[in-house]
């Protein structure tokens, strides 16, 4: 499959998807997906910045950020020396059971050896939108025949070429 375009939704959840069909490996992403994400979090927290931003005329992060705000306040109630071994732990666990979904239920290798970037940032982003198509949600009416049609033809390319390698 092509490179996604930047803001190409269906292609984002096409390429996506290819490595997600099976749905216990979907389940298991839903479950694993956002705590490595808030523990990542955590992390950066005890992390020093490499620029000062509070120079800058506005903050980047924004006042608001959930997500930066879950990190720091979980980092200073657990503070450095258990902050680390909670990330390391669940860090572990979680990326052990990713790679137990992709062998064992998908039988193909993770998002990740093919697009580093897209699995690393984008992952929490689909798996908000996994779950949120269980309740029918969909961007825009078609997206989700649009996406499945892709999927269909990747993950075909992908067994065709796999085969070849085996013949």
């Amino acid at each position: 499959m092509s490179r996604p375009s930047v803001f190409d939704l269906e292609k984002h959840f096409a390429f996506y998807g290819a490595y997600h069909s099976n749905p216990v490996n979907v389940v298991i992403h839903m479950l694993f997906v956002w705590p490595i994400f808030f523990t990542t979090l955590v992390l950066l927290y005890f992390t020093p910045s490499l620029f000062n931003l509070s120079q800058l005329p506005f903050n980047p992060y924004g006042d608001n950020c959930l997500a930066l705000n879950f990190g720091s306040v979980v980092a200073r109630r657990l503070g450095f020396s258990l902050a680390w071994k909670v990330v390391l732990a669940a860090q572990l666990f979680c990326w052990t059971g990713q790679f137990i979904g992709h062998g064992v239920f998908e039988k193909r290798a993770p998002a990740l050896l093919d697009n580093l970037t897209q699995a690393f940032l984008m992952a929490p982003f689909f798996v908000l939108f996994e779950a949120l198509q269980i309740f029918g949600y969909e961007p825009y009416p078609g997206f989700q025949a649009n996406v499945k049609a892709m999927v269909e033809v990747d993950i075909k390319e992908w067994k065709d070429k796999k085969e070849k390698k085996i013949s």
